[in-house]
């Protein structure tokens, strides 16, 4: 019986040959949806879409030299997130050759064993604080550094990769996607939608703490199966083959020096971290500057760490060169838009799914918009950038429908949980494969709670239209 299934067990292929049979799909699309156009107009220094203007245009479809050369226009047009990577790549290599994380996770280990409320508490608190950073300064491509420290740390406590990506990951996409105080998406909705900014927070707080309850639940489920069969786990072979290869009982389970160097360094990151908290809410920093100060990050830490001037350069090389496998498939998931926009479909698919959101229950219709915009978030993952393309159109199908805007706005909210598992994310594809996780293995265990966060998205639109929700 074991060698029949071993026989017939279907191999599933790898991430990037998975995007890139999603981006010849997208292509072959282009050759059979018409080419479509919505007019633009400049309000407030936002492009946003002109309300009932779209019409269609001729088609361009999009050919094989298209095809291979869009991998290379979403290198370039995702410069900035590839470039981002491979600096926070090498600073946190600098980091690593310290020896300072190894001799936290030491600590953290010991102490977990030791401490029934840290075990408790460790996942809730550092999803709480990811869901607090998404939902107020939309905390996003920031994520990305962390899963370099919490994988390694949660492999060393006992968990998988999973859990290690999941807690950044879920936790600030769960953020972004119920914000309250999220500029780069409630605040742009609002301000097209015509709805006073920030208003409306009340229920949007609610709408938070449940969301963030439910993600947080869910990974604790988890990781109670785990604990009982940890080869649950998407990732049980690979992790395994990790802990091996990483030495992971030689350098995380002894009682590694804990120096005062070490905690110097560890000091200096934190620090770096909170500048960089400091510089993305009251500066307006974006990745240019956050990329720099993790290169100033690694000057200091090396040396603060001891490290000789060949020392750091070889070191800050092989982090970076470590990652362009993750640049990659930021690449080839920006390619994606690329040939969707090149081929004229994306405003072709909302103007075709606009008459869907029509219903003779605003709390239907409201639903509809939900799922309409996720699927819109399947092209355009940005925030501000999906506010600016569908506001325009959903609020006034909101006023004929019935919903309030603020409740269309909600909808466009929720629409990003997909940011979760969808393989055009920049963002998401990077973090997983800087925790060396398959998409493929994250989305079949991200599936659950997508289904999960969906049933939950549709029931907490019902209060509002009972309410009136203005």
């Amino acid at each position: 019986m074991t060698e029949t299934k071993k026989k017939f067990k279907i191999k599933v292929p790898n991430t990037y040959l998975l995007i890139f049979s999603l981006l010849v799909l997208i292509a072959a699309l282009t050759w059979i949806i018409p080419g479509g156009q919505y007019e633009r107009t400049i309000v407030d220094g936002r492009e946003i879409v002109v309300q009932n203007s779209f019409k269609y245009v001729g088609n361009n479809p999009q050919g094989l030299m298209a095809l291979f050369i869009a991998p290379l226009k979403g290198f370039v047009e995702a410069g900035l997130i590839i470039g981002f990577i491979l600096f926070v790549g090498g600073a946190f290599n600098v980091l690593a050759k310290t020896d300072a994380i190894n001799s936290l996770i030491n600590k953290l280990t010991v102490a977990h064993k030791d401490s029934r409320l840290l075990q408790k508490l460790f996942i809730p608190v550092l999803m709480l604080m990811f869901s607090i950073g998404g939902a107020t300064f939309g905390m996003n491509e920031e994520i990305i550094p962390f899963v370099l420290i919490i994988v390694p740390i949660c492999l060393a406590l006992g968990y998988d990769s999973i859990v290690g990506v999941a807690i950044p990951l879920v936790g600030a996409h769960i953020g972004f996607a119920s914000a309250f105080l999220n500029p780069f998406n409630v605040g742009i909705a609002q301000g097209i939608a015509d709805v006073p900014l920030f208003s409306g927070v009340g229920y949007r707080v609610i709408s938070w703490a449940i969301s963030t309850t439910v993600a947080v639940l869910f990974l604790l489920w988890y990781v109670k199966k785990l604990s009982v069969n940890p080869g649950i786990s998407p990732t049980y072979e690979q992790d395994q083959l990790r802990r091996k290869n990483e030495h992971f009982d030689e350098v995380y389970n002894n009682k590694s020096h804990f120096s005062v160097r070490h905690k110097i360094v560890l000091i200096v990151f934190a620090l770096s971290l909170v500048f960089i908290v400091i510089g993305v809410v009251k500066l307006d920093w974006y990745i240019q500057e956050i990329s720099a100060a993790f290169f100033i990050m690694s000057v200091f830490v090396g040396i603060i760490g001891g490290l000789k001037v060949d020392e750091f350069t070889k070191s800050f090389i092989e982090g970076a060169k470590d990652l362009v496998g993750t640049a990659l498939i930021v690449a080839l998931a920006r390619a994606i838009l690329v040939i969707s926009r090149d081929g004229q479909i994306i405003d072709t698919v909302l103007y075709g799914l606009s008459p869907f959101i029509q219903s003779s229950s605003p709390i239907f219709a409201s639903q509809k918009m939900f799922v309409v915009q996720a699927i819109i978030n399947f092209f355009v993952h940005s925030g501000s950038g999906q506010a600016a393309l569908t506001m325009p159109i959903m609020a006034p199908l909101a006023d004929l429908a019935g919903v309030s805007r603020q409740t269309a706005i909600l909808a466009f909210q929720f629409g990003e949980y997909t940011n979760i598992i969808i393989p055009t994310s920049a963002v998401t594809m990077g973090a997983l494969s800087m925790a060396k996780v398959p998409w493929e293995k994250w989305a079949k265990w991200a599936l659950p709670l997508m289904i999960i966060l969906f049933i939950l998205g549709f029931i907490l639109l019902i209060p509002p239209n009972l309410i009136g929700w203005q």
